[in-house]
């Protein structure tokens, strides 16, 4: 069952804090799992990074070039045993 994020919010180092609508939540560091190349780009920028919203919608996060990630690879990272075989 897919699981949507209900809010996020950037931290230092590439990382995001981020919860779902079933009550998980963590931190995330993207730049393990994210090549800066390509539509990511622009996130290596620490204020870009920063304007990190929830596309409710989608159920997932975005960036204003229209950058964004599966809500369930996000949610693999999160939750031991979930499907995390796609990555970003």
């Amino acid at each position: 069952m897919l699981k949507d994020i209900v809010s996020a919010s950037a931290l230092e180092g590439y990382r995001l804090s981020i919860r779902y609508e079933d009550g998980v939540e963590g931190l995330i560091d993207l730049g393990a799992i994210v090549s800066f190349r390509g539509v990511f780009a622009p996130l290596q920028d620490p204020a870009y990074f920063s304007q990190v919203r929830v596309e409710p919608e989608l159920g997932t996060v975005s960036w204003p070039n229209g950058a964004d990630l599966d809500p369930d690879v996000l949610y693999g990272r999160l939750v031991p045993g979930s499907d995390d075989r796609v990555s970003c």
